[in-house]
Formats: structure tokens, C-alpha cells, sequence
């Protein structure tokens, strides 16, 4: 050893500060949190750890300001690390899956994930109920007397009249009220005025009508009637369009002298022409809001109680090993510069020795950020998405190399 790091060794000896001495044991204490304490894969690694990260610092030309538990620490932090950047990922791909699942006694930390539609199902509810083709929201049927040349109608005084709390939204207006389509066509008389075979021949359905019973027509045809006659209900009895502001509906055309209801006779009403009803559906709001909120408790929620808990060492392999080996050299720098700048001059004789402090910090900050950039970087090219994506440029590059080969030729 050269006479300057002999004055300064004298020296740091002399302020008390402790020295790496080259024989690291393991000690269940050395840990901050004892994380993997329990694994002995982690108990022989730290003895390796420890004289890989001294040994790039320098150690034995040059004394490492660094005991073992903090070296054994520095460890468990990168071990953590990357546990914590896994497991990001991986509630990233997955938190559509797991929302909604019970936590009690689950651990997803060794768990294969299946991809399921629940939550894709509870978002297209919020669309059926928009749409009344689903979802927990109920629409109601409502009727106000319609006066002729009258366009305006309040909705507040109707829903007061109706014992209604709360604000309602209109969804559809009807001339008259409507009779499910499935109605019409399994009792074709009801609103046609004729028979199953006229019925379901005026909808171009080839002259058969659900009454008619024919077993051996598959549901799909059903349903293709259905649809046809909510079509021509709309096309040939139009419904009003309608707009609303500040609780008051206005509808148009503008009612005329006469019954456009179809359901009564015209009649005096407070000197005014009574031409029938305006039936309408509507929601209550406060209904919506509530179907949108669901008691949740017990149950994953969101990304902070997914039950995902530090990796087990032991399963890691060399890959991830290498990362945790790189990310604790890091962490053992930025240690080392801090010890450092507590003295950030040490006196000598005649002189005095600045240290490495800004050079160390520096250096750990920019392994740090480099080594967690390229860990993201991984997880991100191994997502599900990615994986897809690259599986289906493999097919095609096999189908356009497959299209090079020679089709065989037969002659006979």
C-alpha cells in the first residue's frame, strides 16, 4: 500500500470510521425489513454479494467504507425493487381481471391469470342501460295529455303530479304506447289487425309468424323478425323527436287537430283539444348514479389492494439475479458517496484529500435510472399485447416464406 492511502487509512482509523475488513458472515440481524431472511438461496448470495460489490469498489487496493449489514440491505432493497417493478407490470396487464375478485386468503405473487370479461361486461352494462337493452337501471313508461297546436309540456309539474322524487331523463317519445316488438310477433293480431302469415309476410319473413309454432326454425330467425319489427315500428309510426330544456319537453311535429294516440277519442280538456296521450319512457337519475356504485368490501378495488407480496428469491433466475447483483452495486455507491461527503476533506500531513463523494452519487444515479429503464423495457416487449403482436408477424413471415416453396405438380 502506497504511503498516501497508509496516511489516509491511519486517518479514517483515527475518526472512527468503520472499514470493510474482507470476511463477510451472515447475520439474520443485518437486514432492515428481513424480507428473505428465511431463504438460504438469499443467505449464500449475500456472501457473494458482498465480495462482488466491495471488489468492484476497489477492494483490497482500496479500503470500502461499508459494513456487511449495509451491503446485506442494499440487497434486500434491490431484491424489493424488483419484486415491486414486476408486479407493476403485471397489475398493468391484469387489473381488468382482478377487479372485482375476493383478497381474503389470495396470493397472487405465484398465480397464472386467466384474461375474463367481467369488468368488460360491467362497462357494456353502462352502455345497455344508455341504449335499454340492459344493465340495472329500469325505465319507466309515462303518459302526459297532449293538446293540439300545444309543442311545450312541463315535466317538473308531471312528476310531481306522479308522486316523482328526483330529477328523471327522457329516453324515447312514442305516438302511441309501445308494445314490445316480441309481443307482435308471437300475437301477431295485437296491432296488426291480421294474421300470423300476413304479419310476418309484411316483414318479408316468408310468410311464417312465431304463432305459428315452427320448431325446426333457428332462434337466430327469431330474433332477425324481432328486430324487423321494431324497425318498421319506428319507420312507419314515427315516433316524436323531442328535446328538453330546464324541465320542459318540446315535442315535434307540433300535435294537430286530431287523435294521433290511436287509444280514445278526441276530448274537451280546460277548453282545450285533448288529442290523445304522449307516451314517453324515462330513468330516474339518481337510479343511475346508484347502479354506477357498488359496496366493494372484501374485494379488489383498485391497483393498491391487489395482494401481490415480495418475490421469493429463491424462484429468480439468473436473469433477474443479474439485475438484483447490478441494482445493489448501485445502492452500495450511493451509500458509499454519502458516507463520504460526510468528510468531504480528509486532513493529511501538510495538506488535506478531497474524496469521491459527487463522483459516486452521480455514478449510482445514473446506473440506477439505466438499470430501471431497461428492466421496463423488458417487461413491457414480454407484455401481452406485444407478445401478440409479435406471434402474428411470426405467421406471416412463415406463410409468405411457406409461399416459396414449390407447389408439387401432378400429372395422371
Amino acid at each position: 500500500m502506497s504511503p498516501f492511502f497508509h496516511i489516509y487509512n491511519k486517518t479514517k482509523q483515527n475518526m472512527n470510521i468503520p472499514i470493510y475488513d474482507g470476511n463477510p458472515i451472515w447475520n439474520p440481524n443485518a437486514t432492515a425489513f428481513g424480507f428473505y431472511n428465511n431463504d438460504i438461496e438469499f443467505q449464500d448470495d449475500c456472501l457473494k454479494v458482498a465480495k462482488f460489490v466491495t471488489t468492484r469498489l476497489g477492494y483490497p487496493l482500496m479500503d470500502v467504507e461499508l459494513q456487511t449489514s449495509s451491503i446485506y440491505t442494499a440487497f434486500e432493497e434491490a431484491i424489493t425493487i424488483y419484486g415491486n417493478e414486476l408486479y407493476a407490470y403485471l397489475i398493468r396487464e391484469n387489473v381488468l381481471d382482478l377487479t372485482g375478485l375476493p383478497y381474503a386468503n389470495l396470493d397472487l405473487t405465484e398465480t397464472i391469470i386467466s384474461p375474463n370479461f367481467e369488468t368488460i361486461i360491467r362497462l357494456s352494462e353502462q352502455y345497455g342501460e344508455e341504449a335499454g337493452v340492459g344493465g340495472n337501471v329500469e325505465w319507466y313508461k309515462g303518459a302526459i295529455p297532449l293538446t293540439a297546436s300545444k309543442q311545450d309540456y312541463d315535466l317538473k309539474k308531471w312528476a310531481k303530479d306522479q308522486g316523482i322524487t328526483g330529477s328523471i331523463e327522457i329516453k324515447r317519445v312514442f305516438f302511441q304506447e309501445p308494445i314490445p316488438a316480441s309481443a307482435r310477433y308471437l300475437a301477431p293480431f295485437d296491432g296488426f289487425g291480421f294474421g300470423g302469415v300476413a304479419a310476418a309476410g309484411l316483414m318479408e319473413m316468408g310468410g311464417f309468424g312465431g304463432s305459428m309454432g315452427f320448431l325446426m326454425m333457428p332462434l337466430n330467425y327469431d330474433m332477425q323478425v324481432i328486430q324487423s319489427i321494431e324497425m318498421n315500428q319506428m319507420v312507419r309510426m314515427s315516433n316524436y323527436s323531442f328535446e328538453v330544456h330546464n324541465n320542459v319537453i318540446r315535442i315535434f311535429p307540433i300535435p294537430g287537430p286530431y287523435d294521433v294516440s290511436g287509444v280514445g277519442d278526441i276530448a274537451e280538456e280546460g277548453g282545450n283539444t285533448c288529442v290523445g296521450n304522449l307516451w314517453f319512457e324515462y330513468i330516474k337519475r339518481q337510479e343511475r348514479i346508484e347502479s354506477s356504485v357498488e359496496c366493494a368490501e372484501g374485494l379488489i378495488t383498485n391497483v393498491s389492494n391487489m395482494p401481490y407480496q415480495n418475490p421469493v428469491y429463491s424462484l429468480i433466475n439468473s436473469v433477474g439475479r443479474q439485475w438484483i447483483f447490478e441494482m445493489t452495486l448501485a445502492i452500495c455507491k450511493e451509500i458509499l458517496g454519502y458516507v463520504r461527503g460526510k468528510y468531504s476533506t480528509v486532513p493529511i500531513p501538510n495538506s488535506e484529500m478531497t474524496l469521491n463523494q459527487a463522483d459516486l452519487l452521480a455514478a449510482a444515479t445514473a446506473e440506477k435510472t439505466a438499470l430501471l429503464e431497461r428492466l421496463r423495457a423488458y417487461f413491457d416487449e414480454t407484455s401481452r399485447a406485444n407478445m401478440l403482436e409479435r406471434k402474428v408477424r411470426e405467421d406471416d413471415a412463415v406463410l409468405r416464406e411457406l409461399d416459396q416453396v414449390p407447389r408439387v405438380i401432378y400429372i395422371g
